[in-house]
């Protein structure tokens, strides 16, 4: 059985206008996604800005009700479960934010932070607690002095390290890494990655990794899903995906990794036009539309459910980009 089961997600938000406000459209920002994540494995969730990544790691752990579709966690449905009936499974999904200077209270000193999690889930005494975050601190790499200051006094990488020890206080099985590295000097990505694929050693979590590029993706992914405006176009094992994509999305996305050898020179797909408005999508396939692809109307009316076209490699089966 699959740790988390997604089925046809949607998570539309109303567009309001007029003196009344009312709604008078609906923005699409996930639009029918499906996917299963299994026990200590990753699944990397690429694609450009705005696609929908964010949202659909907000809906799973539920800051988000989800418009229409299913999440089951360990075979429970939890996709309209009340704050009430979440607050145990909340001790088993968790998330990491982009910005750790954004998501830490610059008014908590990190022991507060850190307790915070036992406190609200009424796990342990103050003693206990006291004794949990220097363990905390210990397994991202803080020393326990750290505990008594506060987020503002610590560089990028290490409040990224805080953010990961808030996550991992209950001993999740499952962790939301919505782009966890985007935000930090690439000096310090490699170390936060070594200590998130440590931790899921350690630990057995299984992580959906939200990131832009596949480059980052590669190194923490068993697999890989490509998501284009609120759609995933292809789902693969990452060795797969990466050496044998099948979608135009996904070449593009690989074509924009630098090679890190200056004196070689390849043929790049260019990304041409603008990424439609979620708010009024193209019928049929958003990319050949943007890309004004020759065979894009034949998209048109064409059931685009992801089609298994070798072991474990989804591809949306559009005319113009498969």
């Amino acid at each position: 059985m699959s740790l988390l089961t997604v089925q046809n997600l949607q998570q539309h938000f109303p567009v309001r206008g007029g003196l009344l406000r009312r709604s008078v459209a609906s923005c699409k920002a996930v639009d029918g996604v499906s996917f299963s994540l299994g026990a200590g494995e990753t699944l990397g969730l690429v694609g450009e800005s705005g696609c929908g990544k964010t949202t659909l790691g907000k809906a799973i752990v539920r800051l988000l009700n989800p418009t229409a579709g299913s999440i089951h966690f360990e075979g429970q449905d939890i996709t309209h479960a009340s704050m009430r009936a979440m607050r145990p499974i909340r001790r088993h999904i968790q998330m990491i934010f982009q910005d750790p200077a954004e998501s830490l209270n610059p008014r908590h000193t990190v022991r507060d932070i850190l307790e915070e999690p036992f406190i609200v889930q009424k796990i342990g005494t103050s003693l206990e607690r006291k004794k949990w975050v220097a363990g905390l601190l210990d397994k991202v790499g803080l020393s326990a002095a750290s505990a008594d200051r506060f987020p503002f006094e610590f560089s990028g990488g290490q409040r990224q390290r805080i953010g990961i020890a808030r996550a991992i206080a209950l001993n999740p099985k499952l962790i939301i890494c919505d782009e966890p590295v985007s935000a930090l000097d690439v000096s310090v990505q490699s170390q936060v990655l070594n200590l998130l694929l440590d931790l899921q050693r350690d630990m057995g979590l299984s992580y959906l990794f939200i990131a832009h590029g596949l480059n980052v993706v590669k190194h923490m992914s068993d697999r890989v899903a490509v998501m284009y405006l609120g759609k995933i176009v292809e789902l693969a094992p990452a060795t797969e995906l990466y050496q044998n994509p099948r979608h135009a999305y996904t070449k593009a996305l690989l074509d924009a990794i630098p090679i890190a050898d200056p004196t070689k020179r390849r043929e790049r797909q260019l990304l041409r036009g603008d990424v439609p408005s979620p708010i009024n999508p193209p019928a049929g396939c958003a990319f050949g539309h943007r890309m004004k692809h020759p065979k894009w109307e034949q998209s048109v009316g064409m059931d685009l459910t992801l089609k298994e076209i070798a072991p474990g490699h989804f591809v949306q089966p559009c005319p113009c980009c498969t």
